[in-house]
């Protein structure tokens, strides 16, 4: 390992002399990924290790994989090879392979293919890295934990209870993901999420609630519940609160500002669920739940569980209890265009949907196949891959002229917004329905909800001024 550079942990007892390792971490694919990333480097950064935005210098190297359409898989094929070199160069570079494409099966091809890496772990579970790193540099490990220990000890009373967040991060993010539901269980047909992430667990209760408390203690403003479907929270669990539970539950916690929660799904979407969401004024008015396609059909065959008018009237029922006046409330979705066996009516009728309801945004993706999906077995990929495409591009287009109508009925309005940070010197925020709004300000402007008036509004972003 290198430990070339060296600095001192100075509390009233003693000053210890610790090596520095560094990490880095490449992270590919959802939120969920990116949740289960920082919780690698809490883990990581709680043994000593400091994170390096360069992998060719760290110590320990991540890759956080994601494999739910093939170009996300070949992106990450494409960077574990170029680590070879690196660990030819050092031999004593740790690699860790981790996410989906390592999944929860094994990984004995995997471990063939690249024999320089090190450690493979399954996704949210930085277990494997870390009893690696613990037994083979246990002595090394022993000396820092020590230290760390000491100088945690002034700093943080519960640490036991306390989920601390990496260094780059603590007092300075505002908005963080708290997957409440591992794993899924409902199994569509195209879906390569289950095979690799496991059944359906939901967290308890108590332990999501004090990672939200750590998560607020160290300035976060914002919260973002995850689960592949994350409305079923709390079912594999006797005596627990449901999501509707939990998000009253999380409500109650000071200093904390807003909620989310994603990605829901049509048939399990509660009149419970929605009257939460319209009384607690911490729960945003923002519903992600995917449709996939307009057809009936293709629906079936994807094994999603109701029919476009189910949607129709569940999009119906949301807008009725959350909308109202402007900002009311904003409904995103998920598409796939080019199911096997999608004909151009069927197309047309996923096109005729959006269209008609008119949604916040809608997230497109083209089928891929997934080794080892029932979709995959059962159906051929027979829709052409530029025929794909030109699906996509006009589902494309079509969205943008919905959203930017949407947008511009916040034209000249006020908004609260909840700013994040500062980028190329401008503030960026979000409204409670999820729109991005940029402004120009000098002072800092970072976790502070504040009314906005809208100056300008495109189908993406808008930019205003704001109102002190």
């Amino acid at each position: 390992m290198n430990h070339a550079h060296r600095f001192f942990i100075n509390d009233k007892y003693r000053s210890v002399i610790i090596p520095v390792m560094k990490y880095h971490i490449w992270t590919e694919g959802c939120q969920m990924n990116v949740a289960d990333s920082q919780r690698v480097s809490s883990a990581l950064e709680r043994l000593g290790l400091h994170f390096s935005p360069h992998a060719e210098q760290a110590d320990v190297i991540v890759l956080n994989t994601c494999v739910v359409r093939q170009s996300a898989e070949n992106k990450a094929y494409g960077r574990l090879h170029s680590l070879r070199p690196l660990k030819d160069k050092n031999p004593h570079l740790v690699i860790n392979l981790m996410g989906c494409l390592v999944g929860i099966r094994g990984h004995e091809q995997l471990q063939k293919r690249f024999p320089f890496v090190d450690v493979f772990s399954p996704p949210s579970d930085p277990g494997p890295l870390v009893a690696y790193l613990t037994q083979r540099e246990s002595r090394f490990l022993e000396q820092k934990e020590t230290a760390r220990r000491f100088t945690l000890m002034d700093e943080m009373p519960d640490t036991a209870s306390f989920w601390l967040l990496p260094a780059a991060e603590r007092g300075k993010l505002i908005s963080a993901y708290v997957p409440i539901v591992l794993g899924c269980s409902h199994a569509c047909t195209y879906c390569i999420i289950p095979y690799r992430r496991g059944i359906e667990r939901s967290r308890p209760a108590q332990t999501i609630l004090q990672e939200v408390r750590s998560l607020v203690a160290q300035g976060v403003k914002e919260i973002t519940f995850l689960g592949q479907i994350v409305d079923r929270y709390g079912k594999d669990i006797t005596g627990g609160p449901n999501l509707a539970g939990l998000l009253r539950l999380a409500s109650s916690i000071d200093g904390l500002e807003r909620i989310r929660f994603l990605t829901s799904h049509p048939i399990w979407m509660t009149d419970e669920l929605l009257d939460a969401v319209a009384e607690l004024p911490k729960v945003m008015p923002h519903i992600e739940v995917p449709v996939q396609a307009g057809d009936d059909q293709i629906l079936a065959n994807m094994h999603r569980g109701y029919t476009a008018d189910d949607y129709r009237l569940l999009v119906e029922k949301i807008r009725q209890r959350l909308g109202g006046n402007l900002p009311g409330v904003s409904i995103a979705t998920d598409i796939i265009v080019g199911f096997p066996g999608e004909t151009d009516a069927q197309f047309q009728r996923t096109l005729d949907l959006l269209e008609e309801l008119k949604l916040d945004v809608a997230h497109l993706a083209r089928y891929s196949p997934r080794p080892g999906t029932l979709a995959d077995r059962r159906y051929k990929d027979d829709i052409p891959a530029h025929e794909k495409m030109r699906r996509f591009r006009v589902l494309e287009a079509q969205q943008e002229r919905v959203a930017a109508e949407i947008a511009s009925r916040y034209l000249g309005k006020m908004v609260e917004v909840l700013f994040e940070e500062r980028i190329r010197g401008r503030w960026k925020g979000r409204t409670t329905t999820n729109k991005l709004v940029f402004v120009d300000a000098e002072q800092d402007l970072a976790g502070r909800v504040l009314l906005v008036q809208i100056t300008r509004a495109g189908p993406w972003s808008m930019q205003g001024d704001v109102i002190i």
